[in-house]
């Protein structure tokens, strides 16, 4: 098993020509034989690092862990002319990936999935199932489901932006605020700062546009894929995710034939920050 308890691995960060963007990303592990590419979620200001700061050091120790900007995001390319919808943009973000294993010249990758990044990993795996090893589907889209007001309010959150609503909208993302601290603070700070950036802005305003639920009706897969998937699958989900309901694991669990599920109680979207050392150890085991 690996372990993840103690050591932590130095993080880097580099940039990668993908196409006609340029892709930047942290890395930690580099060296290690099993890669691992860490997919972030959808909201606003969302970055790689915003999302896996304590699971990339802990885990690079054992893997050769990759958490890259998707493209409109954080510090990699925000398009001039961005595409429109995000059924436009998931072909962007797809052949992204695509080009950041050819870049890094990683034949074979495991993949850990954040909400939307999960629903980023099984379109990955369903065009490219050559190239994927294990998954790990944390509070994951990808499922037909309703839109709940935490996503169509993140998604909206240009509506009415803030410091004040920002703040708030990250504290839905955990169950007890004081569980994380300081901690919680410092990353809506962040979050604002990159979300109030205009090339941020004018990405976002073109991934998620109203009405909101024509964009998970977009990102989901039919069950015929599902039920042919034969790679093993992680689904982690917090019992009370507010972002993305637990729904969509428990249809997940009835339909993969290799699958486990893993729920954290008192817990709701971002299980590796609310809970990031036990959610660095089950990953850290499954991958292993």
């Amino acid at each position: 098993m690996a372990q993840t308890n103690t050591a932590a691995a130095e993080v880097s960060t580099g940039t990668l020509q993908t196409g006609g963007y340029t892709t930047h990303y942290n890395r930690a592990g580099e060296g290690n034989e099993e890669k691992v590419l860490f997919l972030h979620g959808s909201g606003p200001g969302a970055t790689a690092w915003s999302n896996w700061q304590f699971a990339l050091p802990a885990l690079g120790e054992a893997f050769d862990c990759i958490g890259p900007d998707m493209i409109g995001y954080g510090k990699s390319a925000h398009p001039e002319h961005p595409p429109q919808g995000s059924d436009e943009w998931l072909e962007v973000w797809l052949d992204q990936i695509s080009s950041i294993l050819e870049q890094l010249e990683v034949e074979k990758v495991h993949i850990v999935g954040n909400s939307m990044g999960g629903a980023l990993a099984l379109h990955f795996l369903k065009r490219n199932p050559e190239k994927v090893g294990r998954l790990v589907l944390m509070g994951t889209m990808g499922t037909p489901h309703q839109i709940r007001d935490g996503l169509a309010d993140l998604w909206g959150f240009y509506d009415d932006p803030s410091p004040e609503n920002m703040k708030k909208a990250i504290e839905r993302f955990v169950y007890d605020p004081a569980i994380v601290g300081g901690d919680l603070d410092a990353i809506a700070e962040a979050r604002y700062e990159a979300a109030m950036d205009e090339n941020t802005k004018r990405s976002f305003a073109s991934m998620f546009p109203a009405p909101r639920q024509q964009h998970v009706d977009n990102l989901a897969l039919p069950d015929s894929f599902f039920q042919s998937i034969e790679n093993p699958t992680l689904l982690v989900h917090g019992r009370d995710d507010v972002i993305i309901p637990l729904e969509t694991s428990l249809y997940l669990l009835e339909r993969l034939p290799q699958v486990q599920l893993h729920v954290f109680g008192r817990c709701r979207h971002w299980i590796m920050i609310e809970h990031r050392e036990a959610f660095n150890d089950v990953v850290a085991d499954f991958l292993g």
